[in-house]
């Protein structure tokens, strides 16, 4: 079988793994721009909270901990007191 023939017949597969991955670099370059006009968003909530006198660092680590299970959350507070007492941190 000639060379030409084989790549006849693997064209189609060929052309359908093309296709895939270009499908699939397009989706991950929209929700690259989704996520930069989400986290653009964010950026925006937490400049008008800095506005009204919120701490801005302070929201940041109580989003941070919100999404922490309170089981986890607990058992990290427990080591962190511990290495706090350990190192003269607490009275």
């Amino acid at each position: 079988m000639p060379a030409s023939a084989a790549l006849e017949r693997d064209e189609p597969s060929v052309n359908f793994a093309k296709d895939q991955l270009k499908s699939i670099i397009e989706r991950v370059e929209k929700l690259e721009e989704e996520k930069k006009t989400i986290s653009d968003d964010i950026r925006d909530v937490y400049a008008e909270a800095k506005a009204n006198g919120f701490d801005v660092k302070a929201l940041r680590t109580i989003v941070r901990l919100r999404k922490i299970e309170p089981t986890e959350r607990e058992e990290q507070d427990a080591i962190l007191e511990t290495y706090m007492h350990a190192l003269g941190m607490l009275a």
